[in-house]
């Protein structure tokens, strides 16, 4: 394969030949001139034979090129440079760690999240988020907050370290114009969530106005079967639990009977108070992958679609 460094090798009318797409291509515009050795015509004489020909480096998607041989030296794979609004959309959800969705950020990192938050508003690529509701459609993740109304839900953890809130999200579905707020909860033996239901009207390019109909606590989905450990340690003390196996095998049994009573009751709806019922919502930034809200009192929320890379921790 042709390189760069070899190319005085070659006569002029030689570097036309390449049909390998992994060679370099040359064009000629003039007529042709007979055999010019580039071994004793150096490249500088043959420019200033005024021979205007195009020279192309054509990369093969193969990075092992047609003929299996590898790539030479004279094919560069340049890496894409992220662009400006991805290494702040990266920066932003790096800022989120360790705040717990905004309940434990220190007035520092507030104050960096609301730097960054507001160079993306200004490079929001979707103006009119109302008149893009294709791009509403999905399932959000709440990854950051500073609305306080969330913080005594946020703090569960704290004070029940066995109950853990597993994630926040909203769904918007814009054909039926609903939006469904929804908190999963997680526990030893079981797990549950408590939604929401709206419907929204749009009110400006932005802005949307949402009506809150009913509350939804999710019947709990219990384990239908307890591994308890052979041994467990207690106050240093390592403790076989192999006498209790029979005992143990019982409360299984009650726990698994209990699970499938449970599982089966419908879940419990309740009606969401009128006083807060009506609430708007600003959206200033929206792309395929974050949206950036601001609601009540100055609110702002950050959610990222479900199966976004930014997700992954």
């Amino acid at each position: 394969m042709a390189s760069i460094p070899s190319i005085n090798q070659f006569s002029c009318n030689t570097l036309q030949k390449s049909s390998d797409t992994s060679k370099f291509t040359v064009k000629n515009s003039v007529s042709p001139v007979n055999r010019v050795d580039l071994s004793v015509l150096s490249i500088k004489k043959c420019v200033r034979l005024r021979r205007n020909f195009t020279v192309r480096a054509v990369v093969s998607d193969d990075e092992w090129g047609p003929d299996n041989e590898p790539v030479g030296p004279g094919v560069a794979v340049v890496d894409e440079e992220p662009t400006e609004i991805e290494v702040l959309k990266k920066q932003l959800v790096d800022s989120f760690y360790g705040t717990c969705r905004g309940l434990s950020a220190t007035s520092e990192t507030r104050a960096e999240i609301v730097e960054l938050i507001t160079k993306l508003e200004a490079k929001n690529p979707t103006p009119a988020p109302t008149e893009a509701l294709t791009l509403l459609n999905g399932k959000w993740i709440l990854a950051y907050t500073s609305f306080v109304g969330l913080f005594p839900l946020l703090s569960r953890g704290g004070a029940l370290p066995l109950v853990k809130l597993e994630e926040i999200s909203q769904t918007i579905d814009s054909g039926n114009f609903t939006v469904q707020n929804s908190v999963l909860f997680s526990g030893p033996l079981a797990t549950t969530s408590i939604t929401t239901n709206a419907k929204f009207e749009v009110r400006s390019p932005k802005r949307v106005q949402i009506k809150f109909q009913e509350g939804i606590i999710g019947t709990p989905q219990l384990t239908d079967s307890i591994e308890f450990p052979e041994n467990v340690e207690f106050m240093g003390r390592n403790i076989d639990l192999t006498p209790f196996k029979g005992l143990l095998t019982s409360v299984q049994d009650t726990a698994s009977s209990v699970a499938k009573t449970i599982s089966s009751q419908p879940p419990f709806k309740f009606s969401v108070s009128s006083t807060k019922a009506d609430s708007w919502l600003l959206t200033t930034y929206l792309d395929e992958e974050v949206r950036i809200s601001r609601g009540d009192g100055g609110s702002i929320f950050v959610l990222i679609k479900e199966g976004s890379p930014l997700l992954t921790p």
